[in-house]
């Protein structure tokens, strides 16, 4: 069965979501969210060890794509997923890679 062609628009969006998910603190971030749930930036900060400026920038970034959805509590700003999908891409890739690894450590020890 063919699949349709994807319009330039959507092709857009879909760059978009990969090229949040390029960079490793934010991987890192989401990984955290996705493994503890619902955390405020103050949490985030001593986890990753980054500044609050850094990791602010970050979920804000997120944030504004809809990958996170953010909620205050007094001064505390705390983040969860907000797109389950984001579990599922992750999920995926770091299977591959992990296969991919073994495969390679596979063929290391051939030689």
């Amino acid at each position: 069965m063919k699949k349709d062609v994807i319009p330039p628009i959507l092709l857009e969006k879909v760059a978009t979501r990969f090229k949040l998910l390029s960079e490793p603190i934010r991987l890192q971030l989401l990984n955290i969210l996705m493994s503890k749930g619902e955390l405020c930036v103050t949490e985030l900060v001593e986890i990753t060890g980054q500044t609050q400026a850094n990791v602010s920038k970050h979920l804000n970034l997120l944030a504004r794509e809809g990958i996170l959805e953010r909620r205050k509590e007094g001064l505390k700003v705390f983040y969860r997923i907000a797109d389950p999908s984001i579990q599922q891409i992750c999920a995926v890739m770091c299977e591959r890679i992990k296969d991919e690894v073994e495969d390679l450590q596979k063929e290391l020890q051939k030689e």
